[in-house]
């Protein structure tokens, strides 16, 4: 692969092997260090504004915008790392977890599922702060992680009359329903799990998902980005995502906070 530097803007250094993608005019480093999804490092030998947000001055500007978002229908995952600056337009990710209680931020779900129609990019980020972040959010194929909620039951679980008939449809070999009733089958299990499992047993079970699912849950770092395809007409297309604790969770455990935006709406 061809090989090139991030400029001084950049803090972080690519841990995978890098290449060389030209892209709106500049070339960046990027890498694919997961099953799916493609990393952006930096703006190779870029002037210091791009070098310091290359997102917004270059993939998001207005005249690469769709183009750019055709690209996060493509990839599924757009992660993009070392962006210093930080945009007025994020809003800070609401809903906390407690020991007790796994909120619904912690199971796989879209974004925007309460409203007639799902945001199309779901982008979430960790500013730069003074705390890290210990909690992952893991990111995965809608079908993967439907089939890998059925894998991951308990045996006990297994028969209870309200999932089989979507086991049986999800099942390794078996023809899946049609794509309209994922939400539902999903919704049944999810429900099943809540209620049958205290709080950090439901935890080690989505671990467990997120696993069968090979979702991306790569640590975050700080003035990273990532934005996922949220909803498409062709919904097998589409990306989940999850609040996921990697370990029993900790009370009063201190975390960097993660904001975001519905990309592709909030910047039209």
């Amino acid at each position: 692969m061809e090989q090139s530097s991030l400029s001084d803007g950049n803090a972080t250094s690519p841990t995978a092997d890098t290449s060389v993608m030209a892209l709106f005019g500049v070339n960046f480093l990027v890498s694919r260090p997961h099953r799916f999804g493609l990393v952006f490092w930096g703006a190779a030998e870029a002037e210091p504004q791009v070098a310091k947000d290359y997102l917004h001055e270059v993939l998001l500007a207005e005249a690469n915008r769709e183009a750019f978002f055709d690209l996060i229908e493509k990839e599924g995952l757009v992660v993009c790392k070392n962006i210093q600056a930080e945009a007025s337009s994020y809003r800070r990710v609401k809903g906390k977890s407690s020991a007790g209680r796994l909120s619904q931020a912690e199971y796989y779900h879209h974004d925007g599922c309460s409203g007639p129609a799902k945001p199309r990019i779901d982008e979430i980020r960790l500013p730069h702060t003074a705390l890290d972040r210990s909690v992952a959010t893991a990111v995965a194929p809608f079908e993967d992680v439907v089939r890998a909620q059925f894998e991951a039951l308990p045996e006990r679980l297994l028969a209870d009359s309200s999932i089989v008939e979507g086991r049986v449809l999800f099942a390794e070999g078996g023809d899946r329903p049609p794509v309209e009733l994922w939400d539902q089958i999903q919704g049944r299990t999810t429900r099943l799990v809540r209620r049958e499992l205290d709080a950090e047993s439901a935890r080690a079970y989505f671990r467990e998902v997120d696993r069968l699912a090979g979702a991306y849950d790569l640590p975050w770092e700080a003035g990273e980005s990532r934005l996922m395809l949220n909803d498409h007409p062709d919904l097998t297309q589409t990306m989940q995502h999850r609040r996921a604790y990697q370990k029993p969770r900790v009370m009063n455990e201190a975390n960097g906070s993660l904001v975001k935006r519905w990309t592709a709406e909030e910047l039209a």
